[in-house]
């Protein structure tokens, strides 16, 4: 049984208490701490079991009985508090990004060296069954070479300008899942960016500085080209599906649904809209990725989604943004 303190009650972190207590059987929560932690969130972490609530994060990090920490506060401190938490000997999961700057991302590389704690970032993505399905298919060779991937990624509704202006823009709050699903699909590092975007979906977040609809084109070290299409409102729902086309064949995934009815008569035939969001779509995947981290922890393995695979598609955020200041292909090698 692995002791865990949750760093951050706000949306992300009651998902990660949620999946922990309901679903993950090799962890327990001792500690949850929010700096804006009230009585109806403390009552609440209470109710699932949760033995201390508190808004000093570093009770989490003095504690010796709490071996792992998962990070789940604002994306700031989110490098900072790993560093903090490797160099008091906890293991860390830690939600994307590390950070929207490259040299924390290094030093809490550096804090890892010569340590065996293990370290995962939060791409859920991975451990959702459509995705993993599809990536199974082409590590098998089933579709041969990978030539051309293909990833959608819409949202339902776009988020406010506040928090656009704080989120490191669409590509880094966004397109990053995207990015990290490139490379997981593709098997291999991007090579070259080119981005085409546009503010078509609410004025506000073009004045907040950043776009809401963008067409990427990603060029892979192994010659694989990669096309995303991204939009930050989708009026039917959370559309989320990949292809992946080769010199064997192709393999694609659908979006979820609450069911797979469809409706014929007169009027037309009807299926149901795609589920909600992410909390309806990936809530399993949540499950399975802190699975995956204890883990690690548990058998001294190494992490599905390590600090690598956290910095890759940081560098692939940058590189998209060069493109769109610069309206050019930009080289990974020209932000690593």
């Amino acid at each position: 049984m692995v002791t865990v303190g949750i760093i951050g009650a706000g949306r992300i972190g009651k998902v990660h208490v949620q999946s922990i207590t309901n679903n993950v059987p090799g962890a327990k929560i001792k500690t949850l701490a929010d700096p804006f932690m009230n009585d109806e969130t403390a009552a609440w972490a209470k109710g699932m079991g949760i033995q201390n609530v508190t808004k000093d994060y570093k009770e989490v990090i003095n504690d010796p009985e709490i071996q792992a920490v998962l990070i789940c506060s604002s994306t700031d401190t989110h490098a900072p508090i790993s560093i903090e938490a490797i160099n008091a000997g906890k293991h860390v999961f830690c939600e994307k990004p590390i950070d929207h700057d490259v040299n924390k991302i290094h030093e809490v590389i550096d804090a890892l060296k010569g340590k065996n704690l293990k370290y995962q970032v939060g791409f859920n993505r991975r451990f959702d069954h459509n995705f993993k399905a599809v990536q199974a298919a082409v590590a098998a060779g089933k579709v041969g070479d990978p030539q051309i991937i293909k990833i959608t990624s819409r949202d339902p509704e776009p988020p406010s300008p506040a928090y656009v202006a704080v989120s490191g823009g669409m590509f880094m709050d966004m397109t990053i899942h995207d990015f990290d699903m490139a490379r997981f699909l593709a098997g291999c590092d991007a090579e070259e960016i080119y981005v085409q975007s546009a503010v078509l979906v609410d004025p506000e977040i073009g004045k907040a500085g950043d776009v809401d609809t963008a067409v990427i084109t990603i060029k892979m070290k192994n010659g694989a080209l990669v096309v995303i299409d991204n939009c930050r409102k989708s009026v039917y729902g959370y559309d989320q599906r990949a292809e992946v086309f080769g010199s064997k064949g192709m393999v694609a995934n659908a979006n979820d649904s609450q069911s797979n009815v469809v409706l014929s008569n007169e009027q037309g035939v009807t299926g149901e809209k795609p589920l909600f969001f992410f909390l309806e779509r990936y809530m399993q995947a949540y499950s399975d990725e802190i699975k995956a981290f204890i883990d690690a922890v548990e058998n001294d393995t190494d992490t599905v989604v390590g600090i690598d695979d956290g910095l890759k598609p940081v560098l692939m955020a940058m590189a998209a943004n060069l493109s769109v200041k610069e309206h050019r292909p930009v080289k990974l090698s020209e932000v690593e």
